[in-house]
């Protein structure tokens, strides 16, 4: 979600977007910050945010899992979208 949102986000676009509630993205935030893979830092016109931005190794991992889990997410899409 932070790469499509153009390698930044917030918590609140994450809870949007991942369709979870605020302490569940919160925890997810918190290990994902833990492990080196997103860092933070203030956003300018709202204290009370964060902007939320893949670390470099973050990246490389998001790249590694899209290129491993392509072809399985392809045939789940596929089998959830039958053509007839």
């Amino acid at each position: 979600m932070i790469k499509a949102a153009g390698g930044t986000a917030t918590v609140t676009s994450l809870i949007d977007s991942l369709q979870l509630g605020q302490s569940g993205v919160t925890q997810l935030v918190q290990r994902a910050e833990a492990l080196g893979l997103i860092e933070r830092r203030a956003v300018r016109e709202d204290a009370r945010s964060q902007w939320l931005t893949l670390t470099r190794k973050g990246d490389r991992i998001l790249a590694r899992v899209f290129t491993e889990l392509g072809p399985e997410r392809d045939r789940l899409v596929a089998a959830l979208n039958p053509t007839s």
